[in-house]
């Protein structure tokens, strides 16, 4: 990994960009505002601003680090969740194989940073793309890239911009299995996944190394449902074996996991069994690495195995309050935005008042416009103008492309450090 690269974002001045950040720190470095450790609540942060914790940030990376070694699973967190490469070295040094990506351009931000390891959770029939690939690979015989395939065209697309180009090495893929009717990509049926095999082994640029898929858009998700998928792709990699289409695999890469079933997903995956290579058994759950107070709090399979431990929410967001129109409403200075709300709306957790904090009883929020967070108050409901609110958000995936730099602060507010992001 490129410790250059990851010293630079230190080097990075801070001014007008970064929303969220003390006016009076325009022109020092990132590293020199975060070597003063100031306090979020008095150090002249201004409101909204998004804090990510450091207690629970480091929780869970050692959480999901265990629970993969427990179950025999190689981990390649999905990056997209925060396109943020000190996130991505800290995933690393916690034992993950690789990241994950899912468009070209994150590649390009996880090069920069010296990720040797990607897996491509997507087609890639973009021929720009994959001459740029080509040329990465053929530049650093230590990058490993992997993406899927779901057809017999986008093969042939790929074959032809990379023979066009003259790449040097072939292109490792997997064949990815669609979790069934009505869901996103891959291929539907098992004969389909056959075609696409025999046709990546009619090429000279491409390899087959493995099988892939997503249990997060089963329809109608439930545990059998899941298991059922999972089991399905774990016998289209028994079966692509027998047929001989791994041949040229070191290693068999069997894939699955979203942050929603990665209890199935190691259940089935310990089903496997012996092919005719050592098999890869590559977990992408990502959203874990922030976790949130919505939508993932509410199907963590830890919540189904608590036995396992327990993800912990890591963000929240401090917005103040600026009118109090009625005795029934409120309004805060963060909206659309600055908060995930494409699955939940945020929740009022905590009001802060002269250095006090205290839950938010009787304050819900009920809307967001595009700079305003709309507050019910019921009667007696403690709140008013200039308090902060700390706002509990779902849905990491929205939260982190939000801002662009992000404190990390211990719980008695010191900031440590600050995680930028490439959206």
């Amino acid at each position: 990994m490129s410790t250059e690269a990851l010293a630079r974002l230190a080097e990075d001045r801070v001014d007008h960009r970064f929303k969220g950040l003390p006016p009076d720190t325009d022109g020092l470095t990132v590293g020199e505002l975060a070597a003063q450790r100031r306090n979020l609540f008095t150090g002249g942060f201004p409101t909204p601003v998004l804090v990510l914790s450091a207690e629970r940030l480091a929780h869970n990376l050692a959480l999901m680090q265990t629970y993969t070694a427990r179950h025999g699973l190689a981990f390649a967190p999905h990056g997209k969740t925060s396109m943020a490469p000190q996130l991505f070295h800290r995933q690393i040094e916690h034992g993950a194989w690789g990241i994950t990506l899912a468009m070209p351009h994150q590649v390009r931000v996880a090069r920069e940073f010296g990720i040797q390891r990607v897996f491509l959770a997507n087609e890639l029939v973009d021929a720009p793309a994959l001459r740029w690939i080509a040329a990465e690979l053929a530049a650093d015989p230590g990058f490993r890239f992997v993406c899927y395939v779901d057809s017999v065209r986008g093969v042939e697309l790929m074959d032809t911009a990379l023979r066009g180009h003259g790449a040097t090495r072939p292109v490792d893929v997997v064949v990815e299995l669609g979790a069934g009717d009505g869901a996103r990509t891959g291929v539907r049926t098992e004969a389909e996944a056959q075609a696409v095999a025999a046709a990546v082994a009619r090429t000279g640029t491409l390899r087959l190394v493995g099988v892939a898929g997503y249990e997060g858009e089963v329809p109608r998700a439930d545990p059998e449902r899941v298991r059922s998928y999972l089991r399905r792709l774990v016998t289209l990699a028994v079966e692509l074996d027998k047929g001989g289409r791994f041949g040229k695999a070191e290693e068999i890469i069997v894939s699955a996991g979203g942050s929603a079933w990665f209890d199935a997903v190691s259940d089935v995956l310990a089903e496997l069994p012996e092919l005719s290579a050592p098999v890869l058994k590559l977990l992408r759950s990502g959203a874990y690495v922030s976790h949130d107070d919505g939508h993932y709090r509410r199907i963590t399979p830890f919540t189904r195995v608590p036995e396992e431990g327990a993800l912990e929410p890591a963000f929240r967001l401090w917005a103040q309050v600026v009118s109090r129109p009625t005795p029934e409403q409120a309004f805060a200075n963060a909206g659309k935005r600055d908060a995930a709300h494409d699955l939940d709306l945020p929740t009022a957790q905590v009001v802060r008042r002269n250095g006090v904090e205290r839950p938010a009883t009787g304050i819900a929020v009920t809307g967001l416009s595009d700079q305003h967070t709309w507050l019910r108050t019921e009667p007696g409901a403690d709140v008013e103008v200039g308090d902060w609110v700390g706002l509990g958000l779902s849905h990491p995936c929205t939260s982190f492309d939000k801002w662009q730099l992000i404190p990390v602060a211990e719980a008695d507010g010191t900031v440590v450090d600050y995680v930028r992001t490439f959206f």
